[in-house]
């Protein structure tokens, strides 16, 4: 998969995608979609909206690894890694009075962000070689990057891939390794989130 963002005259970012980058990026988008969750209920319509303002969401972090990377602790490792000096049980309630007042927050944001990949390719159309152009404006560039940002947070959990260095190793996998596919699907997702940092 050898397409790369490019720069739009007048801002904004375009790249050429076939049929196949489309309904894999649609996938990974609508699975990232799935993992995040629906989100916390919409409050009535008599609510007090300073209450909903504030309100409150889990304090535990989560226990899958992939969502345990995309919400992490605010304030490091409980075993006190993060911050030299600090009280583990300090840390650990700090990061849990913290995650109370912003995930849902941060939900919303990374699935509007996913939401807004999925509407970008439903719109798009293939010519008669089976690619189309898909133009980014507006936020949706920045949209695009936290979203390509979060499924390559994803997989690099599922591979628990730490640092770079290790995805390059995963890299060489042979071709009958089962985790191949994810590999490739990380890489070129790499590729295009450093594409679109560029064109920006």
């Amino acid at each position: 998969m050898g397409g790369a963002f490019e720069s739009l005259k007048g801002g904004g970012a375009a790249i050429a995608l076939d049929e196949i980058e489309i309904s894999i990026l649609r996938s990974l988008a609508v699975q990232l979609l799935e993992l995040i969750g629906p989100g916390a209920p919409e409050p009535a319509e008599d609510a007090d909206p300073l209450a909903a303002l504030f309100a409150e969401g889990p304090s535990e972090p989560p226990s899958d690894p992939a969502l345990a990377r995309l919400f992490p602790d605010a304030y490091g490792a409980p075993d006190g890694a993060g911050d030299k000096g600090v009280d583990p049980e300090e840390l650990t309630a700090r990061s849990a009075e913290f995650r109370r007042f912003t995930e849902n927050d941060l939900r919303a944001r990374k699935r509007e962000d996913a939401l807004a990949v999925v509407r970008s390719l439903d719109g798009l159309t293939t010519a008669g070689d089976g690619a189309a152009v898909l133009e980014l404006s507006g936020e949706l560039p920045l949209r695009w990057l936290g979203a390509l940002n979060d499924l390559r947070l994803t997989i690099a959990a599922r591979l628990d891939i730490t640092e770079d260095d290790e995805s390059a190793v995963l890299f060489r996998l042979p071709d009958e390794d089962p985790r191949k596919p994810m590999v490739m699907a990380y890489l070129w997702l790499g590729g295009l989130q450093e594409t679109l940092i560029e064109t920006l």
